[in-house]
C-alpha cells in the first residue's frame, strides 16, 4: 500500500497489491483521472493518457492550443458551466444567483490511517497501518470556497473510500445544491450496470442492463435508502461473471435520499456519480461553516462479482460495523410478531418463550404492541411506556421473567414515528415533518417525527434510554415503517427547508450514536418495513438488519442472494416462519425454511407451541446445527454458485478462512419431470485437500449428519458435486424426493 506523488508531473498514484488509482493536475489546475483498475507499475508521468483535440462546438477555458476542453477530459470532481457539459459533481448557488464555481488545485496532504467523518457513518481503521489517505486541497478564489477531496486506500482488497468536504472561507453565504461523494470518469462504456431493486417484500433483486449513451441510474427520494433501490451499483465487463472478469462496485454509506448515476457521453466516456440526491437538496453554507458529504466505497475486482462481494463483506463486517457484537456470532432468537401480531398478553408471551427455551433458542424478542394505547397500528406510536393492561409488571418485570427462564430479552421500537392518536402528538403536534397549510399524508396511520430538531431527538432518546436502563434488554429491533412526505420543518427558515431530508438522517444517526454508546452490549438490529433501509450507513450502528418482511423461504432465496452482492451474511436478519406463509401463502417444508434461514442471523418467527411434537424436535435439531456452525456461516467466505433469478434451483456456500471447512447449500425451487443430471462446482476449497462430506438432507437425520464420502478439493471445484435428484454411485444414496421447494445442506471438512 502506497501513495506515490510525482511533484514535477503533479501525478498521484494510489496503489496496493490489487489496484492502482492514478490522477494528475491539469495545467489549468483541475484534477483529472488517468487510470483506475488492476495494479500497474509506477512511472514518473502518464501524460499519454491525457488525450485532447480541438473539436467543433467545444469550449476551452485555457486557450493554450492543446485542446484541453473539460468536456473531453476525465475529471475527478467536475463542475458544470465552464466547458464541461456533462453531469456535475458539485453545484453551488452564489449570492449573485450564479452557479459557476471553479475549484483549482492548491496542494495535498498524505496521512496514515483514515480520518473520521463528523456526524456521519464511515469505514474506519483500528491501526494507522491499515490504510493511507490522500487529501487534495482545491479552492475557488472568487468565492473563497475550499474543497477537500479525500481518497483512502486500504492495504487489503481493491478498496478506495472517497468523500468531499466544502468549506466556506469567504464572507458571503452560499447554497450547495449538489455535492456528490464521488465522481469517476472511465475511458470507455463497455460495461453492464448491475443494480439491486424491487419493492416491499421483494427487495434487492439483481438487475443488469447494458450501458448506452445518455443517463442511467437509480435513486431514492423517499427520505430513506428505500425498498425500491439500494445505494449501490456495479459496472462489469460483458464477459465478467461471478468468478472472472473486471467489476467495479460503488456503494454509498448513507441512509437517506441518494443518487447513483451513470452517464455515457457521445465519445463513450463513462461518468459515475454517487452521493446525496440533489433533488430537494439545498444546504445554506454560512461563512466559516463546512459541509461533509457521506462516504462512497469503491471496490475493483479483476476476478468477478464474487470477489467484489467478498471484499465488501470483509470491509463492512470488520471496518464498518463496530462494537461488542461486531465479531460475535449472533444469538438464535424467536420474535413473536407473526405468532401473535397485536393479540398477546404476558401469559401468552411467556408460553412462547418457554417452548422456545425447550428448543434451544437463546433470545426472546417482543415486537410491536407493548406500549401506550398500541392495540393496532392506529394508535400509540410515540408513547414509549409499557401498556399496563397487557404487561402488568412492565417491560422490566417481563424481561426479568424471561431471563429467569434462561433466555435473553429483546424489544421492538419505532422511535422516528408517531400516530395522530397518541399522547406525544396531542402534546406536540408541531413535532412532525409537515408543510404549513398543507395536510400531512398518513402512511400506516402514522406520521414522521421531525428528527432534524434536536429537542425531538432528545425527547425520544429520554424515553427509550429510560426503558433500557430500567429493564434487562439485550437486543433492540429499530423499525421505520413509512417514507417521508411533506418534508418540512416548523423551525427552519424558508431558505433552509432544502436541508430537512439530510438533517433528518443526521438526527437518526445521532440517536443511534447516543444509544449504542450508552448501551454498548445491546445488539441493535435495524429494520424499515423489512429492507427499506438496508444500507451501509445503518451497519455502522446496527451490525445486522431485518432483510425483508417477506419470510417465505423461496422468496428469500432471491432476496438474500441479491443482498450478498454487498452485505455480509452476518448482517442478514433471517427467520423460520409459519406456513402457509403470511406474505405469499406458500407452504414449504420446515427443513427448507431452516436451510434458507441458516445463511443469516437465524431465528424463528412463529409460535412453536403450534407445531407438532415431531416438528418441535426438528426445530431443536436445526437450532443445534446452527449453534455448531454459526461462526463458520456468519464469518466465513461466502460464495454465490447458482442464481435463483430465472432458474429452478439455487446454490451457495461458505468456506472457513483456512479453506478446511465449508457448508454447501442446494435448493430446488421447482421440480421438473424426468429431470436431467446436475453438478455444482464448489469454490474456495484447498485443491489438494481431501474433504469428508456429510449431508443434512433428510428431516430424520442425526444431528451429526449422514456420511456421504470423501472427495478431493480439486474434484469438487473442477468436476463438481453431484446434485441430481436421482443419482447413483457412492454418493448415490443422496436421493432427494422429487418435489418443489426442497433443499439440502452439506458439511465439508478436511480429513
Amino acid at each position: 500500500m502506497n501513495i506515490i506523488v510525482h511533484s514535477e508531473s503533479k501525478t498521484f498514484h494510489l496503489q496496493n497489491d490489487y489496484i492502482s488509482y492514478i490522477m494528475t493536475i491539469l495545467p489549468g489546475g483541475h484534477p483529472a483521472q488517468l487510470y483506475f483498475g488492476k495494479k500497474i507499475t509506477d512511472r514518473e508521468e502518464y501524460g499519454y493518457l491525457l488525450e485532447g483535440s480541438i473539436r467543433s462546438h467545444s469550449a476551452y477555458p485555457n486557450d493554450d492550443g492543446r485542446g484541453y476542453s473539460l468536456e473531453h477530459l476525465k475529471l475527478e470532481y467536475p463542475e458544470y458551466g465552464s466547458s464541461d457539459f456533462r453531469q456535475a459533481a458539485v453545484e453551488i448557488r452564489h449570492e449573485s444567483g450564479s452557479r459557476i464555481t471553479d475549484f483549482l488545485y492548491q496542494g495535498y496532504e498524505i496521512t496514515n490511517g483514515k480520518p473520521k467523518l463528523e456526524g456521519l457513518p464511515a469505514t474506519y481503521t483500528e491501526d494507522d497501518s491499515e490504510a493511507m489517505t490522500l487529501t487534495l486541497h482545491l479552492a475557488d478564489e472568487v468565492s473563497g470556497l475550499r474543497l477537500d477531496l479525500l481518497y483512502t486506500i486500504f492495504e487489503a482488497g481493491g478498496i478506495l473510500a472517497r468523500s468531499a468536504k466544502i468549506s466556506n472561507c469567504g464572507t458571503k453565504a452560499v447554497h450547495i445544491e449538489r455535492a456528490m461523494s464521488l465522481s469517476v470518469d472511465l475511458p470507455d462504456a463497455d460495461y453492464d450496470m448491475i443494480q439491486l431493486s424491487g419493492s416491499w417484500a421483494r427487495e434487492r433483486i439483481p438487475e443488469a442492463r447494458r450501458l448506452s449513451h445518455g443517463i442511467q441510474g437509480v435513486e431514492s427520494l423517499r427520505g430513506h435508502s428505500s425498498h425500491q433501490h439500494n445505494p449501490f451499483i456495479a459496472l462489469k465487463r460483458p464477459n465478467a461473471d461471478e468468478f472472472s472478469g473486471e467489476v467495479i462496485g460503488f456503494s454509498l454509506v448513507y441512509s437517506g435520499n441518494f443518487l447513483a448515476e451513470v452517464q455515457v457521453d457521445n465519445y463513450d466516456v463513462t461518468r459515475v456519480l454517487l452521493g446525496i440526491n440533489p433533488t430537494w437538496f439545498d444546504w445554506k453554507l454560512e461563512a466559516g461553516d463546512s459541509f461533509q458529504t457521506p462516504e462512497a466505497v469503491v471496490v475493483f475486482s479483476a476476478d468477478g462479482l464474487n470477489k467484489m462481494s467478498q471484499t465488501y463483506h470483509r470491509l463492512y463486517q470488520k471496518r464498518l460495523a463496530r462494537g461488542f457484537w461486531r465479531d460475535r456470532a449472533r444469538p438464535i432468537l424467536i420474535n413473536n410478531w407473526e405468532a401473535t401480531y397485536f393479540n398477546f398478553n404476558e401469559e401468552k408471551l411467556l408460553n412462547i418463550a418457554s417452548k422456545a427455551k425447550e428448543c434451544g433458542v437463546e433470545l426472546f424478542v417482543l415486537d410491536d404492541g407493548w406500549f401506550g394505547a398500541r392495540r393496532s397500528d392506529y394508535a400509540g406510536l410515540g408513547d414509549w411506556y409499557p401498556a399496563a393492561s397487557l404487561l402488568p409488571h412492565g417491560i422490566s418485570g417481563l424481561s426479568e421473567k424471561i431471563e429467569q427462564m434462561g433466555l435473553k430479552f429483546g424489544l421492538w421500537i419505532e422511535p422516528e414515528m408517531v400516530n395522530p392518536d397518541s399522547d406525544l402528538y396531542r402534546e406536540h403536534p408541531d413535532w412532525i415533518l409537515h408543510v404549513e397549510g398543507r395536510k400531512p399524508s398518513l402512511s400506516r396511520h402514522q406520521l414522521v417525527l421531525d428528527f432534524s430538531r434536536k429537542e425531538v431527538v432528545d425527547h425520544i432518546h429520554g424515553m427509550i434510554a429510560k426503558i433500557l436502563r430500567e429493564s434487562r434488554i439485550s437486543y433492540i429491533k429499530w423499525d421505520m415503517n413509512r417514507s417521508i412526505t411533506e418534508c418540512g420543518s416548523a423551525v427552519l427558515s424558508a431558505e433552509r427547508q432544502g436541508e430537512v431530508f439530510h438533517r433528518y438522517i443526521l438526527g437518526v444517526y445521532d440517536l443511534y450514536e447516543r444509544l449504542t454508546s450508552e448501551f454498548p452490549e445491546v445488539l441493535f438490529e435495524s429494520c424499515a418495513g423489512g429492507g427499506a433501509r438496508f444500507d451501509p450507513g445503518m451497519l455502522y450502528y446496527a451490525p445486522q438488519a431485518w432483510c425483508s418482511d417477506d419470510t417465505d423461504a423461496i422468496e428469500r432465496l432471491g432476496i438474500q442472494y441479491g443482498t450478498t452482492f454487498v452485505y455480509p451474511v452476518s448482517s442478514i436478519g433471517s427467520h423460520v416462519s409459519a406456513v402457509p406463509n403470511h406474505q405469499v401463502n406458500r407452504i414449504t417444508p420446515l427443513k427448507t425454511r431452516a436451510d434458507v434461514a441458516f445463511f443469516g442471523t437465524f431465528g424463528y418467527e412463529l409460535d412453536l407451541n403450534k407445531l407438532s411434537e415431531d416438528e418441535q424436535k426438528m426445530v431443536t435439531r436445526y437450532t443445534i446445527f446452527m449453534k455448531q456452525y454459526r461462526e463458520l456461516i456468519q464469518f466465513g467466505t461466502f460464495y454465490r454458485l447458482v442464481s435463483p433469478i430465472g432458474n429452478d434451483s439455487c446454490a451457495w456456500m461458505v468456506v472457513s478462512e483456512d479453506g478446511k471447512e465449508a457448508i454447501f447449500a442446494y435448493y430446488r425451487i421447482l421440480n421438473k419431470p424426468n429431470n436431467g443430471f446436475a453438478r455444482v462446482k464448489l469454490q474456495g476449497l484447498l485443491p489438494d485437500g481431501h474433504y469428508t462430506v456429510w449431508s443434512y438432507q433428510h428431516e430424520d437425520v442425526p444431528p451429526e449428519g449422514i456420511l456421504r464420502g470423501s472427495f478431493g478439493g480439486d474434484e469438487l471445484m473442477n468436476v463438481g458435486f453431484v446434485v441430481s435428484d436421482l443419482s447413483s454411485g457412492k454418493v448415490g444414496d443422496n436421493v432427494l424426493e422429487a418435489a418443489d421447494f426442497t433443499s439440502r445442506i452439506y458439511h465439508l471438512k478436511v480429513e
